[in-house]
């Protein structure tokens, strides 16, 4: 399994997700950097995303929705705070409605993707923090740790 470990600590309001692949790192990043590679990953299995929007440049912001097995379509969005290709990135990240608008009452944490090589492969280190406890207790319950545990299990079968 692509996910080794998913860490809640409720203190630091941060949630941590560690996977590996085999696979060079260049090749893990262009699963974030290309648009259309994102899409076959970004939501759990039977959430499939579309990214309208995709610039994953400092200051530049993704736009995307995934949908539910029964054609609901649930917003969100990225705004993109540092670039540091191939070994990462840094974004806030949070939930919109129909226009794309930020819904101001679903929770928003501050995420930080790392990449990193090793003996047989590459490490993916994505960390997300959340402005308090209620925020992060939110993002759990809606099935944060599940639905990314599941959509990064997708990455493997993406990867040469």
């Amino acid at each position: 399994m692509t996910v080794i470990d998913i860490t809640k600590d409720y203190d630091t309001f941060t949630l941590t997700a560690t996977a590996e692949f085999a696979a060079d790192l260049e090749d893990v990043w262009q699963l974030w950097a290309d648009p259309r590679k994102l899409e076959k990953w970004w939501g759990p299995p039977t959430y499939p995303a579309t990214f309208d929007e995709h610039d994953l440049t400092p200051g530049g912001a993704a736009a995307y929705y995934m949908t539910s097995p029964e054609g609901e379509k649930y917003r969100g969005w990225w705004r993109i705070t540092d670039v540091d290709a191939p070994h990462g990135f840094e974004f806030n990240d949070g939930f919109a409605d129909e226009s794309g608008t930020p819904i101001d009452d679903m929770p928003v944490c501050e995420c930080a993707v790392r990449l990193s090589s090793f003996e047989g492969g590459t490490r993916l280190l994505m960390t997300s923090v959340y402005a308090n406890r209620a925020e992060m207790e939110k993002a759990v319950e809606m099935g944060m740790v599940e639905g990314l545990t599941a959509a990064m299990g997708q990455m493997d079968a993406l990867l040469p």
